[in-house]
């Protein structure tokens, strides 16, 4: 796969330059005028204040209410002079600090303040005239829309991966490119997969995990294991590892919740179904909510089941799978409850593999880093194992060892993946 893009973000820092010294008259030497003194007679080290031009200001120093010295820089006119204006008063004759109203171009302005309700100055920011807001006053933004032909630039939303086997003479690790010729005949040893780069969290379905490639490995590099089985996917997103489970398997129940989700992995079984067809396998889609109790049989709902395929479900089904989907604690408890509920109810004998990735969170609450979700994973796996109510008895162990790698894809050492063997006593 081809690795997610990166951006950087710049901060634009304007630095401000030191303070210089500014000569008085008399070839640079201080102005001898008498030094503001501060509270107590003490001689104030602030800044000296400026005349036009940039000479030391003899003048006698602003003075805040009770007779003291106002040690608030002085206001400026355009061009850096000081203003001589007699300061803004707030209400009880105190001078007014806040910074002074601006018109378009920069100018101070010396309309009178607005006021609020109780004749109170309004101290909110001055709205500019040439500033576009919106009806609730927030500052409207014009955005590009994608695909927009006048910009020049355009995303597409959804985006087409081929997946190909790995090869000797790969250099980079990625796909070939697709010419985008689809005229051309479909080769045997290519998936190509519908997908996006990057969802919400409730849209994580759409995308292709690492999980789903170990998963796809460990089935092609066991194809005695998967010939002729019927399977049942769970969460199966975009699709992916149940196609590639067809070219094993004789039949594959790809299920998943949502319609739009669903669609989407329609598509890809479609556009792959050269691959199924030289099996002579089928991959039926169908919806598999683990918040809900039973199968969805309603006849009028999009991929529903049908009563003959819930029942050959039972009678046939010896293995089922799920790639990478335990990342919220709540979907992983609703997970185990469905592989319960459906391996009490099988006919025969059934395997589960479930692939997982260690994600590594630095966590505020902890204040330091975790794996909550794959910690949570674990919990269930082995409350699963401990199990002992009477009607199954369930084996919960690792695989171990070298998985060869048919994809290429980046293969970190948090990839994981489980083997569950299910009995009823």
């Amino acid at each position: 796969m081809l690795p997610a893009n990166q951006f950087k973000i710049l901060w634009d820092v304007e630095e401000k330059e030191p303070a210089c010294t500014v000569p008085c008259p008399g070839g640079g030497e201080e102005d001898a005028s008498a030094h503001r003194l501060c509270e107590g007679g003490e001689e104030d080290a602030c800044a000296p204040r400026l005349c036009e031009g940039g000479e030391e200001g003899a003048s006698p120093p602003r003075l805040c209410e009770g007779g003291e010295e106002d040690a608030s820089p002085p206001r400026l006119c355009e061009g850096g002079e000081k203003d001589a204006r007699a300061p803004r008063l707030c209400e009880g004759g105190e001078e007014d600090a806040s910074p002074p109203r601006l018109c378009e171009g920069g100018e101070e302005d010396a309309s009178p303040p607005r006021l609020c309700e109780g004749d109170e100055e309004d101290a909110s920011p001055p709205r500019l005239s040439h500033t576009p807001l919106d009806d609730d006053g927030d500052l409207d933004v014009a955005r590009r829309r994608p695909g927009d032909a006048s910009s020049g630039w355009r995303r597409e939303r959804v985006c087409p991966l081929i997946l190909t086997q790995a090869s000797g003479d790969a250099e980079d690790g990625c796909g070939e490119e697709d010419d985008g010729n689809e005229e051309d005949a479909p080769r045997q040893d290519i998936i190509r997969i519908e997908h996006t780069m990057a969802t919400p969290l409730e849209d994580v379905g759409k995308q292709i995990w690492r999980g789903a490639f170990l998963l796809a490995d460990f089935i092609l590099s066991r194809p005695a294991e998967f010939a002729g089985a019927t399977v049942l996917e769970l969460g199966a997103g975009t699709g992916f590892t149940s196609v590639v489970m067809a070219t094993q398997a004789k039949t594959v129940y790809c299920t998943d919740v949502g319609q739009d989700l669903l669609n989407m992995c329609q598509r890809n079984i479609t556009i792959n179904q050269h691959l199924t067809e030289a099996k002579a396998s089928e991959v039926r889609v169908r919806q598999l909510d683990w918040m809900g109790n039973d199968f969805c049989t309603d006849a009028e709902e999009a991929f529903a089941w049908t009563e003959e395929e819930v029942a050959h479900l039972h009678d046939e089904t010896s293995l089922i799978i799920a790639a990478d989907v335990c990342y919220d604690d709540e979907l992983t408890d609703a997970l185990f409850r469905t592989l319960y509920r459906i391996t009490s109810n099988l006919r025969k004998p059934s395997t589960l593999y479930l692939s997982i990735e260690k994600r590594l969170n630095f966590t505020l609450r902890h204040m330091e880093v975790t794996c909550e979700a794959y910690d949570h994973f674990r919990h269930c796996l082995q409350e699963l194992g401990d199990m002992e109510d009477g009607r199954m008895q369930y084996r919960v162990e690792r695989v171990l060892g070298p998985v060869p790698q048919f994809f290429q894809y980046e293969r970190v050492e948090q990839l994981e993946l489980w083997r569950v063997t299910a009995n009823q006593k």
